[in-house]
């Protein structure tokens, strides 16, 4: 197929959106990125505080096992005295859907389900510390699925606009560059046959 105007107009005019989109993902790109490194710092803390936490906790519970019978620490939790769990629902940063957790504990002065005869004051320190952990461990898996699922699209998006700038839009630059080049030749060549045609015409009225 030959060259023409109309050709060309349609090329500029995907270039002209090809160029639109890119700055528009690349937008995106810079936007996810710094939302992601804010999760990435929020994680970090999170996570600081939730191994502190544990670090402090599971000794205590090992130290209620050792002064306590099997039988005894099992029975010490036969009966819960508290409900607990997660609301789950989804939010959007920048288009992606990640999840919201919300913590649903009931609120109560005594979290024991046990007296205090027979148990060990370890295992009293074991269950504050974990009851106290676990609305922050339910916040800390939100933002770790939310870190995953942002780096995935991270991921996607560069890849579009990698696709856009090193190869769809060098493409139809490159295109548009040749066509406009034989437009120009097909342009030249029109002017040099009308110029002949001019002096064969003179030349016969002489």
């Amino acid at each position: 197929m030959s060259p023409t105007r109309m050709q060309l107009l349609r090329l500029k005019k995907r270039l002209a959106m090809a160029e639109r989109g890119h700055k528009l993902l690349k937008d995106k790109r810079d936007e996810l990125m710094k939302r992601f490194l804010d999760l990435i710092k929020k994680e970090q803390a999170l996570r600081g505080r939730v191994e502190a936490g544990l670090g402090r906790a599971l000794p205590a519970f090992l130290q209620a096992r050792a002064a306590m019978s099997g039988e005894a620490l099992e029975e010490a939790f036969m009966a819960p005295k508290v409900s607990c769990g997660v609301d789950v629902s989804t939010t959007t940063i920048m288009n992606v859907r990640v999840p919201e957790f919300t913590w649903r504990g009931e609120k109560a002065s005594d979290i024991y389900p046990y007296g205090f005869h027979g148990t060990s004051a370890s295992l009293d320190d074991a269950v504050a510390g974990l009851a106290e952990l676990l609305p922050m461990m339910a916040e800390l898996a939100e933002v770790e699925k939310s870190i995953e699922l942002l780096a995935d699209e991270i991921e996607k998006t560069r890849r579009r606009v990698n696709a856009l700038e090193y190869v769809l839009i060098p493409n139809l630059r490159s295109t548009a560059r040749y066509i406009t080049m034989k437009l120009d030749e097909m342009e030249r060549g029109n002017l040099t046959r009308l110029m002949k045609v001019k002096d064969i015409v003179r030349a016969k009225q002489a």
